[in-house]
């Protein structure tokens, strides 16, 4: 898998490989505005993920999800902080976004 160094870098990135879409993430769903649609925790995968954390303060991280859906045939990308600053979401929605132990 790839590495990145920046989060923009990530996001042009996946961008190049089809993931296109930008999408939000809700309490009980990722969200594609652009096209007007949910996806719920059932109908998409997560393909890869990048963590990058701030330069000057450790606190401030993010991560950024490859998400695809064979049901709306659609590729995007999902940013969200985590830790103290991590939206609430269900916990079906948690288990499937939940990063890997390296």
């Amino acid at each position: 898998m790839k590495k990145y160094s920046t989060l923009i870098e990530a996001i042009e990135g996946l961008k190049t490989e089809g993931y296109t879409e930008d999408f939000n993430l809700k309490q009980n769903c990722i969200e594609c505005k652009d096209r007007n649609f949910e996806l719920f925790h059932d109908e998409f995968e997560v393909d890869k993920y990048f963590r990058f954390e701030g330069d000057s303060d450790p606190t401030d991280e993010s991560i950024i999800y490859a998400i695809s859906s064979e049901k709306r045939n659609v590729k995007g990308i999902l940013i969200n902080s985590f830790g103290i600053y991590s939206d609430p979401v269900i916990d079906k929605m948690l288990n499937k976004l939940k990063m890997p132990n390296h």
